[in-house]
């Protein structure tokens, strides 16, 4: 006796799941230049490695006691490979009634959702391809009655934060609930041109303030990347997108409780850049090349930009010295001078709770002339999203080094220091430091005895001098108020042999970090 009907019936079903919405859906949705949820997940991951669970999902229609059809519920999620690495995986597929969620007992995805569940209990990454509205308010016609907001709501989303890497890519418009999601994220992505995100779309944005908008200005990626940072990055297309979640995990670690992965390395961590040595200009105010000055100290190839787009006075990278993975926090002088400011605390914020949370070295490249000052700087609130950055450095406890390029002034200085961990501080000969640069802080300093002068700008340039003068980086390191003062082409080979070193303390540190990397 044979169960051949039996299966050949699962095999029909899973053709319905496999035909998602489909031929006309399909169609419809592949002439907007987007990629079915399955076309994504078989573009993303490893040749054969996805194991679906929940294909049988859906709704069956039945003539006579015979299934006729099977609407297939509107995700797709399971088991998959990343470059050899096991992930959880889901999606939204739009081709079925546009990816709402799924009045199930208990869901495949989104929040609360057994693809989450399965990241939770395997300790491995959730990947979420985010395309989908959410709830609706025809559930409450079906159902008869309404619920209040979190029916399935965001605990294991939150969970996840302090255990596991958490990728979210916006590949669709994601309003409300997936909207939600695409934030609780260590990191998140999405295209430009084809997907948007925002709290609530266009229609109810018009219903309620009487705003027409069209969906990619209300949430494309120049407003959601470029001026708001609620998603990290952006993909010029969908398989720039994959290929951008591949780099992100190369970085990560499977959970909390394991390091990130190193790589053999055939950089030479003893390499010494000639480059360096002329990179910054003696004239103080002169802008130079921030990234360039990275890419000459990481490993070749190495460097992966979080935020690249967004509060630009500072770069966030993770990159590779001598094969281990480390955070490289840098400000950059070609944007008001490096000053802090509002956008690039908030950022600086976020990439500390990341890297602290997957046991990744922070190294601080400091050219930073203090928080952003003035009018429109105290109405963004600036002070208190700095402080926020002094904060979250002072209780992090991942290892920290700091190399001072120019500046470093003032409490956006005191952020870019370890002071509850070494406080180990190197400084190029070029570099400075105080409570307030020399320009400015000797005129509120020496104020009276200015005005009092016979010639006050005399005065106050012979102020300035005087100051300068013990202002050397040579001086401080007689104190031993700086650990070191280098010659810049020692950079790489000094912080790749800090970073081997610093791998002990990392390898006895795992466990489930106090906080997650989510800017607050």
């Amino acid at each position: 006796m044979s169960w051949k009907p039996e299966t050949d019936e699962i095999a029909r079903r899973r053709a319905f799941a496999e035909g998602l919405g489909g031929a006309e859906a399909i169609d419809k949705h592949h002439a907007q230049g987007r990629l079915t949820v399955r076309e994504r997940i078989a573009g993303l991951c490893d040749a054969a490695s996805f194991q679906e669970v929940g294909r049988l999902t859906g709704k069956g229609t039945y003539v006579d006691g015979q299934l006729a059809k099977v609407v297939p519920a509107p995700y797709v999620m399971g088991l998959a490979k990343i470059d050899g690495r096991d992930v959880a995986i889901g999606g939204e597929d739009f081709t079925v009634r546009g990816g709402t969620s799924w009045g199930g007992d208990r869901r495949k995805g989104g929040q609360g959702g057994f693809v989450e569940d399965l990241a939770h209990e395997y300790r491995i990454p959730l990947v979420n391809l985010i395309d989908g509205a959410g709830g609706s308010v025809a559930s409450a016609a079906r159902r008869g009655y309404t619920v209040f907001p979190g029916v399935h709501g965001f605990e294991r989303s939150v969970e996840l934060m302090s255990e596991v890497p958490v990728i979210c890519a916006v590949m669709g418009t994601a309003a409300g609930g997936p909207a939600g999601r695409a934030i609780l994220a260590h990191w998140s992505v999405m295209v430009k041109g084809t997907s948007q995100v925002f709290a609530a779309g266009p229609p109810v944005v018009e219903r309620s303030l009487g705003q027409k908008i069209d969906k990619e200005a209300l949430g494309g990626a120049h407003v959601a990347v470029d001026m708001a940072g609620t998603i990290d990055n952006a993909a010029e297309n969908e398989p720039d997108c994959f290929a951008m979640i591949r780099r992100y995990l190369s970085y990560m670690p499977a959970n909390v409780w394991e390091l990130p992965p190193t790589v053999a390395s055939s950089d030479d961590p003893q390499r010494r850049e000639e480059a360096l040595l002329s990179i910054v200009p003696r004239e103080r105010r002169q802008p130079y090349n921030m990234r360039k000055l990275i890419a000459l100290v990481a490993d070749r190839d190495s460097l992966f930009e979080i935020q690249p787009t967004f509060g630009k006075a500072l770069i966030t990278m993770f990159a590779r010295m001598n094969g281990k993975v480390v955070g490289i926090i840098a400000n950059n002088p070609m944007i008001n001078g490096g000053a802090m400011d509002v956008k690039a605390a908030r950022k600086q914020t976020h990439f500390i709770l990341l890297c602290d949370t997957f046991h990744i070295p922070i190294i601080f490249l400091v050219d930073v002339p203090g928080f952003m000052v003035g009018l429109q700087a105290e109405q963004a609130a600036t002070l208190r999203e700095g402080m926020r950055s002094v904060y979250t450095a002072l209780q992090a406890t991942v290892p920290m080094l700091t190399v001072v390029i120019r500046k470093c002034y003032g409490m956006a200085g005191m952020a870019a220091t370890d002071k509850n961990g070494l406080d180990f501080k190197v400084a190029w000969p070029s570099a400075e430091w105080g409570s307030l640069p020399v320009e400015g802080g000797a005129a509120a300093a020496f104020r009276r005895e200015i005005e009092s002068a016979p010639d006050p700008k005399a005065r106050l340039a012979e102020i300035e001098a005087e100051l300068r003068s013990v202002a050397s980086p040579l001086l401080t390191a007689e104190a031993f108020a700086v650990e070191d003062v280098i010659d810049p082409r020692e950079t790489r080979p000094l912080i790749c042999r800090f970073v081997d070193a610093m791998q002990g303390r990392l390898a006895t540190s795992v466990g489930i970090k106090r906080r997650a990397g989510v800017p607050p």
